[in-house]
């Protein structure tokens, strides 16, 4: 029996897991970017010259929107190329692809991270529809699976690495 093995397969599901759920944030972020782009230059119009001149202004939501809709879809992307390298890597199992799926998923949990607290701020804002409750919902509970994912890679990549200088001799 391979060592490794729980949390190989710990992390291969943690890794298809997110790979679903930051593809649905990715589609309702790229929706509602799309929507607001669609919609802010008749509703901007109409602005005060502070508001029209915002270069993040959405008509739909609060003052955060714009800002929680941009990082959510940049999260969501990064975090689908973090899961897709992460899963070859992980299948691969060794030092060098390991740490590199242990890179990888760390910047996508940073970004989700930054996401959340957008999340956390138009959350006590007030005022969004159903569509942003959603975007703001997967985006937090996103953050919590790719944190357990990032641990999950780290540990295989500890006992890879344990593993790698016992077999050399080395302590």
């Amino acid at each position: 029996m391979a060592s490794g093995g729980g949390s190989k397969s710990a992390a291969f599901i943690l890794l298809i897991l997110n790979l679903g759920l930051y593809f649905i944030v990715t589609i309702i972020a790229a929706w509602a970017a799309n929507h607001g782009i669609e919609r802010s230059h008749d509703t901007a119009s109409v602005l005060s010259p502070p508001a029209h001149i915002f270069p993040i202004y959405f008509p739909f939501g609060n003052l955060a929107t714009g800002f929680f809709i941009i990082f959510s879809l940049l999260a969501g992307v990064v975090g689908v190329a973090s899961s897709l390298t992460g899963l070859t890597n992980i299948l691969q199992w060794n030092v060098p692809n390991l740490n590199a799926a242990a890179a990888s998923s760390f910047i996508a949990w940073s970004l989700s991270l930054l996401a959340m607290g957008l999340a956390c701020k138009e959350i006590h804002i007030g005022y969004t529809d159903s569509n942003l409750r959603t975007l703001e919902v997967m985006t937090i509970i996103v953050s919590a699976t790719q944190l357990f994912c990032t641990g999950a890679i780290h540990v295989g990549a500890e006992e890879a690495e344990r593993q790698l200088n016992q077999h050399r001799g080395r302590v």
